[in-house]
């Protein structure tokens, strides 16, 4: 994926993660239960870390690599990573806590592991060293 549509779902991320702070905390206060608040509040804080995470990996990948080469290859996997983390995790989190349906349960802990990877690829990165 090209650096520029990553930082396009970094920061769509990062703007829902925000949205879905503010629907937590005043409108969806009211109808859900502490539980169901609680898995909002979980998956926005995760998923504007993510974001922010991804957004500063595509633009080490983008200096690091150049405009015409592509980023290192654990930048990029990073990357993957995190945005999977983030569909698997928040989204299922959301939609947990929106529906009632518990079924999406099995889905998160994937995605949490997967966000956990994110991180040990992009700590493998730190530790290779700049290659060019």
């Amino acid at each position: 994926m090209l650096a520029r549509n990553w930082l396009i779902f970094a920061a769509i991320n990062g703007f829902l993660g925000v949205l879905a702070g503010a629907l937590g905390a005043h409108a969806l206060a009211r109808i859900l239960d502490p539980q169901a608040l609680g898995w909002i509040a979980t998956a926005e804080r995760y998923q504007m870390w993510h974001a922010l995470a991804l957004g500063l990996a595509v633009a080490l990948g983008v200096r690091e690599s150049g405009a015409d080469r592509p980023a290192p290859f654990h930048l990029r996997l990073a990357a993957w990573l995190f945005a999977a983390g983030i569909v698997l995790f928040c989204y299922s989190l959301y939609a947990m806590a929106l529906t009632g349906w518990r079924g999406l349960a099995v889905v998160t802990p994937v995605g949490g592991l997967s966000l956990l990877a994110g991180w040990v690829a992009l700590a493998a990165y730190g530790l290779t060293g700049r290659r060019r």
